[in-house]
């Protein structure tokens, strides 16, 4: 089992209906073994609903060094107006292992100089990566509109029990199990991985991480919570926000048809696929790798490209479950409507229908 750990699952109710967070909790339960008690974290959407016009910042801060807090505070207020801020709660009669302090702060964008010019989606990730490099102890694990990520060591199930999970609810929901190769199970880099309110949760590893992050520092992305994984959220920031393709394209990148494929193709395609590997080649993700990734209204799953890491898809009504087994879909949706196993490279895409996209954005 250790050679396919880590244990994901992903679910959407399509009709934007929110539910709370019990159900992918049984999910993750059913994947006991995927997982060591070394990290585990949920990302939940549609959850802050009183504050949805402002970006929520989840900032974990060492309790070793308390004057991070303050840094933090005086960064926020200099560079944002804060409307609301808290820690946020936790129930302290559950056993984890050197909780970090956890505050949560609404806030927008207070732009001045050559700040003015950015978007305030790109003054905010500017703004993250620069609370993440410069003030020691202090990370910002989340910073989307109207979601949130829970994370932290130990199991799915004490996670969310210290983090009072079914207190929220949200329309779309993804989890992990960790259990760590490579790098150090710590709690900032438990899953999933966010950059606004782009999430990711991965199971595998990515052989490819140094040309990645390579690039992506020269697009202003700074990676500081020790993971690999954390590259795959800023690839699809990039991607899909920045550069606006669609996963359909986003996918070839990441997990391109091979060489030799490509030679075999009509010459349309032969020149749309050799492009993308010549113009985005650093952003190909080797390695055995499954992810799943959210972003509000629309979930996806995508494999390697020849599926070295599983994932199962299913449907009921307006639900759709993504996840490494198929009995954890099955454990908390008896009798889907389908089952199935998708290809590699090829996403499988759930997105809020119409009415419900215009009732999350209003």
């Amino acid at each position: 089992m250790i050679g396919s750990a880590c244990g994901i699952f992903g679910v959407i109710d399509r009709s934007g209906r929110r539910f709370n967070g019990e159900m992918i909790v049984e999910a993750m339960k059913n994947m006991y073994v995927r997982g060591n008690g070394l990290g585990a974290g949920f990302a939940v959407y549609g959850l802050y609903k009183d504050y949805k016009e402002y970006y929520c910042f989840h900032v974990m801060i060492e309790r070793k060094n308390m004057d991070a807090k303050r840094e933090v505070d005086k960064f926020l207020t200099d560079n944002f107006h804060v409307v609301y801020d808290e820690e946020i709660p936790v129930n302290d009669e559950v056993e984890v292992v050197d909780p970090p302090l956890f505050w949560r702060y609404f806030v927008s964008p207070k732009k001045s100089g050559q700040d003015r010019k950015l978007s305030d989606d790109d003054y905010v990730v500017k703004k993250v990566m620069e609370i993440n490099t410069k003030i020691k102890d202090a990370y910002v694990i989340s910073s989307g509109k109207n979601m949130g990520v829970f994370k932290g060591i130990g199991f799915p199930w004490e996670i969310a029990e210290y983090f009072m999970i079914e207190d929220y609810k949200g329309y779309m929901w993804t989890a992990h199990s960790r259990f760590p190769t490579n790098t150090p199970g710590w709690w900032g880099g438990a899953h999933p991985f966010c950059i606004l309110d782009w999430t990711v949760v991965h199971n595998g590893e990515i052989s490819s991480y140094g040309t990645n992050k390579r690039y992506l520092e020269m697009m202003g992305y700074h990676c500081t919570l020790m993971t690999d994984t954390e590259v795959m959220a800023y690839i699809f920031d990039l991607l899909m926000r920045r550069f606006g393709y669609p996963i359909e394209v986003v996918a070839k990148i990441l997990a391109p048809p091979m060489w030799d494929q490509i030679d075999r193709m009509d010459e349309k395609r032969r020149k749309f696929y050799t492009t993308l590997r010549m113009v985005y080649g650093p952003l190909l993700v080797n390695g055995p790798w499954t992810v799943i990734v959210a972003h509000h209204g629309e979930m996806f799953g995508l494999t390697d490209r020849i599926r070295l890491r599983p994932l199962t898809a299913g449907e009921k009504g307006d639900l759709l479950f993504l996840s490494s087994e198929e009995s954890a879909i099955r454990a908390v949706c008896p009798n889907p409507d389908r089952v199935w196993t998708p290809h590699g490279g090829e996403p499988v895409v759930g997105r809020l229908n119409e009415k419900a996209l215009k009732r999350v954005v209003e």
